[in-house]
This record gives C-alpha cells, structure tokens and sequence, in this order.
C-alpha cells in the first residue's frame, strides 16, 4: 500500500502544478492584453494632443488684425481707394 500511496500522492502535486501553472499563465495573458489595450488607447488619445496648431493660427489672426488696421488707416488717409481697400481686404482675409 506505501507504493501505491506515493503513486497517488504525486499525482495529486502533479495534477496542482500543472492547475495552479495553467491559472497562472490565462491570468498572466490577461494582464498583457490589458496592457497592450490601455497602450493603444493612450497612443490614439495622444495622437490628436500631438499636434497642436492653435498658436501659429493665433498669430496668423493676429498678423491679419493688424494688416487690416493699416489698410483701415492707409483708406481713411486717402491713400487707397474704396475698390483698393475692399481688394487687399479681401486677399488678406483669403489667406
């Protein structure tokens, strides 16, 4: 009976490795699929925050403001014409 018992017994550890080995391997995959989901979703939540082209618009608006001003300031002058003045008016707002 002591064979046979040894017998069992190592079946019993054998059989609990490989269960508790299995376990281990699912639970750990599911952690990298996790990972490699959280990493995608931040690469497309960073992706549109990349590239920010709101200050050079700024400024371009800004640049616009003011050659608008100087072409208010050149007509009331009279140095530019009614049609001169609405002609560059409207090539800088195009741009």
């Amino acid at each position: 009976m002591g064979l046979l018992r040894g017998v069992a017994r190592t079946a019993v550890v054998a059989g609990t490795a490989t269960a508790v080995s299995n376990r281990v391997s699912r639970r750990q995959t599911g952690r990298w699929a996790a990972q490699e989901d959280q990493a995608a979703a931040q690469q497309q939540s960073a992706a549109p925050a990349a590239a920010p082209p709101a200050p050079p618009m700024a400024d371009d608006m800004s640049s616009k403001i003011d050659q608008l001003k100087e072409l208010g300031a050149l007509k009331e002058q009279g140095i530019l014409t009614e049609a001169e003045f609405a002609e560059q008016k409207s090539r800088i707002l195009s741009t």
